[in-house]
């Protein structure tokens, strides 16, 4: 009987051992893995900013694939998809609509097992790369996938604009409050004390003015985006190109919208319409309102002498998508840069009503705290007056 439990208590203690041992080991084993770095670092990443895009540039985002020992992979397809940061209807961003869903998502052969791209980031929080890194030549090495978190801070300046905006509100309301809260008897034939009325008039004038320069300045965006929009249908290039023996065509979703991606095609092919792999490509996404680049990449077509990629366009303006194709140094077949370009139109959707809702509830519970100090100033203050 002793033999048993004996028995039983060995066999419990190597059990306990081994889930311990394999835990233990499971940590410090080193796996495959993929490296992030990015440029400019992490900390000095800023998201998107409207009233400056003609200071900014996309951020570099490079991926590399390496393996157990540290060592870079070769002639790997790194297939990598960018999540924007999730909704949050309380706290939103400059493009709410933009919350929730994916920014970009490739296929990329990578000889050396390295992605770079130039990407810009359009809004606050915490972006998520789904990657998954699988080998071009059978049996390589074992496909893998990792998410990696990309962190965006709020620009500084937001913070100054919010501090300056609730100060402005509280005193509007403080103001308010302290006219209300000091108001005489009413005079017969009176509505409200004279006080009070000229408060509530000189804050339909501001209402009025408010809304007058609101309008105007929505007229006179649109009159300058629509001067913008007919300069922007200006192709520098074809969509298509058959020249040197190399025949390039670009196609996909001429027609986007924010919030969805737009499916685009590159295909490569020669004279006698076989695919062609030693090509080197660089694509571009320039928002043509400003000239401003929001997406860049330089790599090769895949075995099929194709490059596919799935984008976003997220700030709602025309878009020029730019393809230079050029040869790769140990190609057989030399030839000058072709070019070609395609045109797309995308389509803005305006906030949810409840987005902007809220930010109206913001501004008015600012104003009704500095209301309610302001009357309660003026009763605690009445007291003192008539003992006096």
């Amino acid at each position: 009987m002793k033999r048993y439990r004996l028995f039983g208590v060995i066999s419990a203690v190597c059990i306990t051992l081994s889930i311990l041992y394999s835990l233990i080991g499971n940590s410090q084993i080193p796996t495959s893995r993929v490296l992030l770095s990015t440029n400019p670092p992490l900390e000095r990443i800023l998201p998107f900013e409207a009233e400056a895009e003609k200071a900014q540039s996309p951020v570099t985002l490079t991926l590399q694939a390496v393996d157990a020992a540290g060592k870079h992979l070769e002639n790997t397809k790194i297939s990598l998809q960018i999540l924007t940061p999730p909704r949050n209807p309380w706290l939103t961003t400059d493009f709410p609509i933009v919350e929730g869903t994916k920014l970009l998502q490739m296929d990329a052969t990578a000889p050396d097992g390295k992605l770079e791209i130039q990407q810009m980031l359009p809004i606050r929080g915490n972006y998520q790369l789904l990657v998954n890194v699988s080998p071009l030549i059978a049996n390589a090495f074992a496909p893998y996938q990792q998410t990696l978190n990309l962190n965006v801070h709020e620009n500084p300046i937001k913070y100054k604009y919010f501090v300056v905006i609730a100060a402005i509100l509280l005193s509007l309301g403080l103001l308010g409050g302290w006219v209300i809260g000091g108001q005489k008897e009413l005079q017969q034939g009176e509505i409200a004390p004279q006080s009070v009325r000229l408060l509530l008039s000189a804050l339909t004038v501001v209402a009025i003015v408010t809304l007058l320069v609101i309008n105007i300045s929505a007229e006179v965006a649109e009159a300058h985006g629509s001067e913008h929009h007919s300069k922007s249908t200006e192709v520098i290039a074809p969509s298509s190109q058959k020249s040197q023996g190399l025949e390039i065509n670009l196609s996909g979703d001429k027609n986007a919208t924010v919030g969805k991606l737009a499916n685009l095609t590159l295909q490569v092919k020669d004279s006698a319409g076989e695919p062609m792999e030693d090509v080197a490509l660089e694509v571009k996404a320039i928002a043509t309102e400003h000239n401003l680049t929001v997406f860049d990449y330089k790599g090769i077509p895949d075995e099929q002498g194709k490059l596919t990629w799935l984008e976003q366009f997220f700030d709602g303006s025309p878009h020029q998508i730019q393809v230079e194709a050029t040869p790769l140094p140990e190609s057989k077949r030399q030839f000058a840069p072709v070019k070609v370009a395609q045109e797309v139109e995308v389509e803005a959707i305006a906030p949810p009503i409840y987005i902007r809702l809220i930010g109206l509830f913001y501004f008015t519970a600012f104003v009704g705290i500095g209301m309610a100090i302001g009357l309660l100033i003026q009763h605690r203050r009445t007291p003192q007056a008539r003992e006096n």
